[in-house]
Order: C-alpha cells, then sequence, then structure tokens
C-alpha cells in the first residue's frame, strides 16, 4: 500500500508540476507585489463568513449521515456525528486521498458497527454530491441571466449537460446493483478470478458494499431528506465560494484602485469555479492540495477574465477557507480524542484489506 500511495504521489507531483511550469510560461510577468497587495486588503468579513458557511455545511453533512443511519441506529445523534466528519475532512486536508477513509472509519467504531457498512454509505453519498452540485449547476446553466453574459455560456451550459449524463449514469447504475447487485458481483468475480491481485474480488465487494449503502435509503421520506439537505449543503458552499470572492474589493486600500482589487461575479457564475476546483481535487498532494488551486485559477483567468495576481489570490483564498480552514478544529478535537489522523487512517485502510481478502477467501 505504501508502495502504491508514493506511486500515486509521484503521478500527482509530476503532473502539478508540469501545470504548474505552463501557468508560469503564460504568466511571465506576474507581479509579486500587486498579489501580496490584493491578499492583504481582502474583507476579513467576507473570508470569515465564508469559513462559517462552511462549517455549516459539515453541520449539514453529519444531519444527512444520521439520516444514512436510521435503519441500523434510529436514535444516532447528528451532534456526536458532527466530530468525526469534522475530523475525516481534517485528515483530508492533511494527509490527501489516505485520509478519506478516516470519518467512515470513526463513524463505524462510535456507533459500533461493521467499518464496511459505512464504507458503502461514504460511496452513496458520493452520488448525492454530485447530483445536488449537478441539479444546482444546471439551474444555473439554463434558466439563470447571468452565464449568459459568458462568452463561454455555450461551453457552461455543455458542461452541465455532461454533470447531468454523468448523474444519470450512476443513477441507472445504483438502481441495477440495488436489484441486481449480489448477482453481479459474483459474475465478475468468476469472470475476473484468473487475474493477479485479486482485482476481480476487489471489484465485487465495492459492489456488495455499494448495495448495502442503498440499503440505508429507508423509503421516499429518507430520500427526500437526504436530497434536500444535499442541496441545501451545496447551496451553502456555493454562497461560501461567492463570499470569498465578494472580499475582494470590498476592501482595496489606498495604494490599488478598485479595478485593480475588484472582483464581482454573479452566484450563477460561482458555479464554474467550484466544478473547475472539484475536477481540479483529483490531483492533490497531501497537505498542500494543487489541483484545485491551479484549476480555480485557471478559470478566473481564462473564462472570468481575471488579471493573474487577481486570480492567484482569489484561487488561494478559495482553497484555504472551502479545504483548509478546517484544519484547527479538526485537530482540537483529535487532539481531545486522542487520536491520531495518520494512525486512524493506517487502521482504515488496514480494515478495507482484511476485508477485501476476506472476501477473496470465500
Amino acid at each position: 500500500m505504501d508502495k502504491k500511495r508514493a506511486l500515486l504521489t509521484g503521478i500527482a507531483l509530476a503532473i502539478l508540476a508540469a501545470l504548474v511550469y505552463a501557468q508560469v510560461r503564460t504568466w511571465k510577468n506576474f507581479d509579486w507585489e500587486l498579489f501580496l497587495s490584493q491578499t492583504h486588503n481582502v474583507s476579513k468579513f467576507h473570508i470569515l463568513h465564508g469559513i462559517a458557511l462552511i462549517y455549516i455545511a459539515y453541520v449539514l453533512r453529519a444531519v444527512r449521515w444520521k439520516i444514512f443511519l436510521r435503519p441500523v441506529r434510529p436514535n444516532a445523534s447528528t451532534v456526536r456525528l458532527i466530530a468525526p466528519t469534522i475530523i475525516g475532512f481534517t485528515g483530508l486536508a492533511l494527509l490527501g486521498r489516505p485520509g478519506e477513509l478516516i470519518r467512515p472509519y470513526l463513524i463505524a467504531k462510535q456507533e459500533k458497527l461493521p467499518f464496511s457498512s459505512q464504507l458503502a454509505v461514504w460511496a452513496v453519498e458520493r452520488i448525492f454530491d454530485i447530483g445536488a452540485f449537478t441539479f444546482l449547476l444546471v439551474l444555473a446553466a439554463f434558466f439563470a441571466i447571468a452565464p449568459k453574459r459568458l462568452a463561454y455560456y455555450g461551453s457552461f451550459r455543455e458542461v452541465g449537460l455532461v454533470f447531468t449524463g454523468l448523474v444519470v449514469v450512476l443513477t441507472l447504475a445504483a438502481i441495477a446493483v440495488h436489484r441486481s447487485g449480489e448477482a453481479l458481483a459474483n459474475w465478475i468475480e468468476k469472470r475476473l478470478a484468473h487475474l493477479s491481485s485479486n482485482i476481480g474480488s476487489r471489484i465485487a465487494l465495492r459492489i456488495r458494499e455499494f448495495r448495502a449503502g442503498l440499503n440505508t435509503i429507508h423509503g421516499t421520506g429518507s430520500l427526500l431528506m437526504l436530497i434536500g439537505v444535499s442541496v441545501l449543503m451545496w447551496a451553502m458552499i456555493a454562497v461560501a465560494y461567492k463570499e470569498v470572492t465578494h472580499a475582494y474589493g470590498a476592501n482595496c486600500g489606498a495604494t490599488l484602485t478598485a479595478d485593480a482589487c475588484k472582483l464581482e461575479i454573479p452566484q450563477t457564475q460561482v458555479l464554474l469555479l467550484m466544478g473547475s476546483s472539484m475536477v481540479g481535487s483529483l490531483i492533490q498532494l497531501p497537505g498542500v492540495g494543487g489541483g484545485s488551486q491551479l484549476a480555480t485559477i485557471s478559470m478566473l483567468n481564462h473564462v472570468f477574465d481575471v488579471p493573474p495576481e487577481l486570480a492567484t489570490s482569489c484561487g488561494i483564498m478559495l482553497w484555504l477557507v472551502t479545504f483548509v480552514a478546517v484544519i484547527p478544529l479538526g485537530l482540537l478535537l483529535a487532539h481531545r480524542e486522542r487520536l491520531s489522523l495518520r494512525k486512524l487512517s493506517e487502521s482504515a485502510h488496514a480494515e478495507e484489506t482484511a476485508a477485501t481478502s476476506d472476501s477473496s477467501a470465500a
């Protein structure tokens, strides 16, 4: 597992280095003094408001997980789920992808449930995230007025259609797994049994886990609640993005003109920044990110025609507010519980590996 992580980190580093080099070549006359002045003069009020909205989104994630737990833990407390949620996202921010499993691992231990069951919930949660974001994106792309002013409006609508197609595919796949997941898992195990690394067993295990996660959606009422909470959560995140962009220009300072530091992006257009950040986050380095910042900076510069210095400052600030701001509270909660993020990550991956081995042996 360590060699695999090292390889993935090396690939991510190489890709990010190439992207950074390409960006630097594009901006030959980058003004660092202007960049520092723009960053220094952001409105602290708007930044703090954005951070508060992100923290509310974490609370909504805990509410959503409580709904998932209803069939097996009807008395689960939202308040108790907040700490593992915050600690889990802190692990993700500091450790990168190896920290993703900390949240389901902690919740499984806290609620005395099998880790595989919460891993299943974590997998199903991704569909609701993508679906909720897509819903907001489609509303903005096809029904809002502001996006129509963009030179790339046609591409904006195409992105909305691509995300819609992805949601449709994921929904159909979820229905198929819910109805015939066990048969599909058995078929894959037999078809791929001759391959090395137990890849057939791994895929089959993921299918069974995902099917178990779908069973946590207990009726139409729960489904509607999950959709509603997911849309509200992503709306909160969208407003947080808007608050960060609005922080530029609210307090330009004596040394900067309004045109040099002002950044006005309508709420509906902010969804483009969110989408670029989500795609960019697929290429991340532990603790420093990289992909999301570069994608957001590129979107601001090339789509919104924001000067390089202002685009860079805003892109980094968005990453700090939406991704890094959770770290102080997460570390405090982990310290209070005497938890090590690295050990939690190792334990979670060890249980995942053990589950795969047991499935292969069976």
